[in-house]
């Protein structure tokens, strides 16, 4: 197997060994804390345009399935692990690691000190980086590497995960309206579980064309990137408010803040992984969460007469969750489906039901 690195944009290397197709892609390199779940978080569309650092020393001991991944393909730009594992066992298992990266066109580092690039990366905030082939001692980067790393962006990530067209998902009790800024495969599946009419709209959707499906509420999806360079999203959410229920999460739920007047800032490192640590301030209740996300919503930027702070990260006391003391809507930080992770905060989809009745109950 070939040798190969990790490049920094702080001049950083981390050594390894390649896997997967051959490849030397360049993206923002941030590290995801769960112990199970690599299949999901590789098909997750929120991680487009990340390489992403599993903290879980060994991957692909359970192998690969046809029924685990949350969209069409992968969507991380590179994969780094401390030890990977071919001889996959699991009744589920269908693929193992090496076929999986091989057959999708993925490009993975092993054989790196992960425990350390996990520091570093908290010490140093999340970077961009580029994996490359080689050994670094006798081919070293070249300005070339540097000059891609430097020029590194992710500002169209919301329009290369989003939906081509709008699509519609038949159960037979709530119209909800989707708007889709990278949803994943199981956060659909939990809302038709529960009945749900979905009319899954692309981020460009416009409030009008929402509308004209008559939904009873209107869902905000998880997704990739900076919420302040989606304006023109913002503008369409906000006219939205008030006339329907709408529930957020992830990327909608700081869509939504920014709806309500509030604003959002970039984190050092982000949350990501499958074990973060959520306080529900109205219960005093802790559940475990599933996070993928690398900017907060900015509590003194909240309108307090009307937004109330709901959840908090347990970890650094973010904010994880808000609601309208006024109008039908809340929103968390988190993905309440998990996949991976525990299944602590799927109430929230039952949550949304109740509101939407209350709703239709009042008009």
């Amino acid at each position: 197997m070939e040798k190969g690195y990790l490049y920094l944009e702080d001049g950083t290397i981390f050594e390894g060994t390649l896997f997967g197709a051959a490849g030397t892609p360049v993206g923002e390199v941030v590290f995801n804390t769960g112990m199970t779940g690599y299949q999901e978080t590789l098909t997750d569309p929120s991680y487009y345009g990340q390489i992403v650092v599993m903290t879980y020393p060994l991957i692909g001991n359970y192998g690969f399935n046809d029924d685990d991944g949350q969209s069409k393909g992968p969507m991380v730009k590179g994969f780094i692990i401390r030890e990977g594992c071919d001889s996959f066992s699991s009744w589920r298992g269908s693929e193992s690691l090496e076929d999986y990266f091989f057959r999708q066109g993925l490009t993975g580092l092993m054989d790196v000190d992960t425990r350390a690039l996990t520091r570093h990366l908290r010490n140093r905030g999340t970077l961009a980086g580029k994996i490359v082939a080689g050994d670094p001692a006798q081919m070293p980067p070249t300005a070339a590497d540097q000059d891609e790393i430097a020029g590194f962006s992710n500002r169209d990530a919301v329009w290369q995960v989003t939906a081509k067209d709008e699509y519609t998902i038949l159960p037979h009790l709530y119209n909800v309206a989707v708007m889709d800024f990278g949803i994943k495969k199981n956060i659909l599946e939990s809302m038709t579980e529960r009945n749900m009419v979905l009319h899954v709209f692309p981020a460009n959707a416009s409030a009008e064309e929402i509308m004209a499906c008559e939904p009873d509420g209107l869902f905000l999806s998880n997704g990739p990137g900076d919420p302040d360079e989606l304006s023109d999203i913002v503008t369409q959410v906000r006219l939205l408010v008030g006339k329907l229920p709408i529930f957020g999460i992830c990327l909608g739920h700081q869509i939504l803040a920014h709806a309500l007047g509030g604003k959002t800032r970039k984190m050092k490192f982000g949350h990501r992984g499958s074990n973060h640590p959520v306080k529900d301030l109205e219960n005093n209740r802790v559940r475990i969460t599933s996070q993928n996300h690398g900017y907060e919503v900015v509590e003194e930027s909240l309108d307090k007469e009307n937004i109330l702070v709901t959840h908090i990260n347990v970890n650094d006391g973010t904010v994880e969750g808000i609601r309208h003391t006024k109008l039908p809507l809340f929103s968390v930080q988190y993905h309440p489906e998990a996949s991976p992770g525990p299944g602590d905060s799927a109430y929230l989809f039952d949550r949304f039901n109740t509101m939407m009745k209350d709703f239709k109950e009042k008009i």
